[in-house]
């Protein structure tokens, strides 16, 4: 009987021994790819943190990526150890990620317009922009959504593959701007001196910069005016303040001058049948 008993657990021990090797095997494969998934993670996140040309929250997202990339192969090797057969287990995971993707179609656009966004950086937090037919302040900017606050603070959201897509119109890029303005006086009127008003409120302007120069030209003769083209110079943080305080000034001083602003006029003849 004991002889039994002593050749069944010789033919069992091979089999032990290799479960118990496949066990100790598979533990440390988990430790060593969860500790150097965690450790490539660190790295990519820690990239985008070191630069501040580049934007954390994309590679956050990459940090991720790489790191289930890494637990994903980790587990294929723990199954391999115990013998099963992973070849199926990769072509469910693909139709099944598939399946996924088409679902989320719109959803995977947006998030690699995101990414688009992110690297190259089109607009910052912070910038006015002009983007989808909306326009605003960017508050946030993450892998879907880019949201603006605008003027009368209203929150917009708008989905990523839309202003990917769409020219995109950064108000905020350069620290100086030339604010286009148009004001147009009679053909009866001095056009020199028309000029020295308008000269004269850009002057006196606080925001206004001296350099460069601010632009003040005719551009246009009109049918009932003679049209001039300001373009005076800011800062960015100044622009909306000089389009919407100038024109005013710009009138009043003209009035002041007694120089004439047109406004249409329609001339009307009127025939008596009866006496022609």
């Amino acid at each position: 009987m004991e002889f039994l008993d002593s050749l069944d657990l010789n033919q069992h021990l091979p089999a032990v021994v290799a479960w118990a090797t496949n066990i100790l095997l598979a533990i440390i494969i988990l430790i060593i790819g969860f500790w150097f998934a965690g450790k490539v993670s660190k790295f990519v996140i820690a990239i985008g943190a070191k630069n501040k040309h580049l934007d954390d929250t994309l590679f956050r997202f990459l940090g991720s990526i790489v790191r289930y990339l890494i637990l994903a192969f980790v587990f294929i090797a723990v199954l391999n150890r115990f013998g099963v057969e992973t070849t199926s287990i990769v072509a469910l995971l693909g139709a099944a990620g598939l399946a996924v993707g088409l679902a989320l179609q719109g959803t995977m656009t947006n998030l690699a317009a995101g990414v688009m966004l992110l690297i190259f950086r089109p607009y910052k937090v912070g910038d006015f922009i002009d983007a989808a037919g909306c326009f605003g302040n960017v508050t946030e900017i993450d892998l879907f959504t880019t949201v603006l606050e605008t003027f009368d603070h209203q929150q917009i959201i708008v989905p990523n593959s839309q202003i990917w897509g769409e020219k995109i119109v950064n108000h905020s890029h350069y620290q100086i701007r030339g604010v286009d303005m148009h004001f147009g006086i009679a053909y009866d009127e001095n056009i020199d001196a028309a000029r020295a008003v308008i000269e004269e409120v850009i002057a006196k302007h606080p925001h206004i910069l001296d350099t460069p120069a601010p632009f003040i030209e005719v551009e246009t003769l009109n049918d009932s005016s003679v049209d001039f083209l300001v373009r005076p110079f800011c800062k960015g943080e100044h622009y909306f303040d000089i389009l919407y305080s100038v024109p005013e000034q710009v009138k009043k001083a003209l009035d002041e001058n007694n120089i004439e602003i047109p406004f249409p006029h329609r001339k009307v003849i009127l025939v008596n049948e009866s006496q022609a």
